[in-house]
């Protein structure tokens, strides 16, 4: 209890007391540079989002059966993207840095390697979860949606290749502050993925009926086109254009790919271990049945979709952060980050409020009411996912917190501490909970969600404590060489 009013008094302190107004206007003066730097990466994220509720929305209507296999085929696929977009944000703070130094072969070099690595790593993902297929059984999860589920996994597992590629991309130009292109192509993707599911799923015109199989094509024929577009966009950009030159796997440089790979790994862990703790949420609501994990899919889903806003600005956070990083401006950068950690915050709040107001009404975007054979098990499960949504409302500000300043952090660079602070978060503190009041108590559902909410509210709190321990360090520090030299040996 000491250590939870103590981050909120390190967060709040900047805006207490008689330089309230001064302080506030500091961070507000930041607020319209963060926001135009965050929205087209929320747009983009919203986008990523939106093939997965589209899918959730488009596959509902076929049946709960459908959706819980559309959920659990997506906790697989969940799990392996977490790792290949966790790693290729190692190419953000990388490109970021040299591009405040005007170091133009760094520039270059580091999207050649982040690119090539991040192909590699979505094939391997890729066999990767089309081999783990049988691990389900394992699971215990009901037949009938393992066996819908079966052939779903194989075609999304394969978008995982395009989508990790699209990444290194997208980091590149991140990087450079344009988050605008991703957000296009995301935009353009989605018209595509909304066409090709209605029209595989239900079977229109000449297209068959292929259900949540057709889902899954949509998926990637999507991610396909995200590639295609973001590709075509970058390249035809001309002061872009020199930074596609020279792309030769002999030019590879070791110390370059051991650097990404110090830096993608921990990241990459880091998304893992909050993924996967939701993931097994869906797992654990499978075993309690097939109407917790629907109402389970249909909280995570519209979550998520608020989630988004906090991962735009995680984005916008280690952008900045990379930037005053290389210019040694460690003052202003805590400026900064503080300005987007209470945007974050702001914006988190809202959500709360309104899922709170709406935790009736939005479950039924996902389910036919209408379908007299299915009303009874809709009925429960709008039941099951409206008290998940007040849940959702609380851990969402936590999750926020948690996210931005993750962001953060990763702009300075240092993910290793990150990464046992998230593990200890989710699996020692956050699952069993989750596992205890899901399993052993009449809170089923419910208590699997307040196991999301523990883990969320201790990571939040101590990523905050180590960025607040890490830049009050580095602005101590009167000389550059002595930041970067007092930043390395801690």
């Amino acid at each position: 209890m000491h250590l939870r009013r103590r981050a909120a008094y390190l967060l709040i302190i900047p805006l207490h007391g008689k330089n309230f107004a001064v302080n506030f206007s500091r961070y507000a003066e930041e607020f319209r540079h963060n926001i135009a730097l965050a929205y087209p990466v929320i747009l983009g994220m919203l986008g990523h989002t939106l093939i997965g509720v589209v899918d959730n929305i488009m596959v509902g209507k076929l049946g709960s059966t459908e959706l819980a296999a559309v959920s659990l085929g997506n906790t697989m696929v969940f799990i392996a993207m977490s790792l290949g977009i966790g790693f290729s944000t190692a190419i953000t703070p990388l490109v970021a840095e040299a591009n405040a130094e005007k170091n133009e072969d760094k520039i270059r070099a580091s999207f050649h390697h982040g690119l090539i690595l991040c192909s590699f790593l979505g094939v391997f993902l890729f066999l990767l979860v089309a081999l783990a297929k049988p691990i389900l059984h394992v699971l215990k999860q009901p037949p009938e949606v393992i066996q819908l589920a079966m052939p779903y996994i194989d075609w999304v597992a394969f978008s995982l290749v395009p989508l990790v590629v699209y990444q290194g991309y997208k980091q590149f130009a991140d990087g450079l502050s344009l988050t605008k292109y991703s957000m296009y192509a995301i935009i353009l993707a989605n018209v595509v993925h909304v066409f090709f599911n209605y029209v595989l799923i239900y079977g229109v015109w000449i297209f068959p009926k292929l259900g949540i199989v057709g889902a899954a094509l949509g998926t990637v024929i999507s991610r396909i086109m995200m590639v295609v577009i973001l590709h075509y966009l970058l390249k035809r950009t001309k002061s872009l254009q020199p930074y596609f030159d020279g792309f030769s796997f002999r030019k590879l440089s070791r110390p370059l790919v051991q650097k990404i790979v110090s830096i993608g790994t921990p990241s990459a862990l880091q998304m893992l271990f909050e993924v996967s703790l939701f993931t097994a949420s869906v797992w654990l609501c499978g075993n309690i049945g097939k109407s917790s994990q629907a109402a389970n899919q249909i909280a995570l889903s519209l979550a998520t979709v608020t989630f988004m806003f906090a991962m735009g600005f995680s984005v916008a956070a280690m952008i900045r952060v990379s930037h005053y990083k290389g210019l040694l401006d460690f003052k202003k950068l805590i400026v900064v980050a503080r300005s987007i950690f209470l945007l974050t915050v702001l914006i988190e709040v809202v959500f709360a409020f309104l899922f709170i107001v709406l935790h009736r009404y939005l479950p039924l975007l996902f389910l036919d009411m209408n379908d007299a054979t299915q009303l009874l098990t809709n009925r429960e499960v709008v039941d099951i996912a409206a008290q998940l949504l007040i849940i959702a409302a609380i851990f969402q500000i936590s999750d926020g917190i948690q996210v931005v300043v993750l962001g953060a952090l990763r702009g300075l660079q240092d993910v290793k501490i990150p990464m046992y602070i998230t593990f200890v978060a989710y699996w020692i503190i956050g699952f069993p909970i989750s596992l205890y009041l899901g399993k052993y108590t009449a809170l089923a559902a419910v208590g699997v969600w307040i196991g999301l909410l523990s883990g969320l509210t201790f990571a939040a709190l101590f990523l905050y404590l180590r960025f607040d321990k890490l830049t009050k360090k580095l602005a101590a520090s009167t000389h550059g060489t002595t930041q970067i030299s007092a930043w390395r040996q801690y």
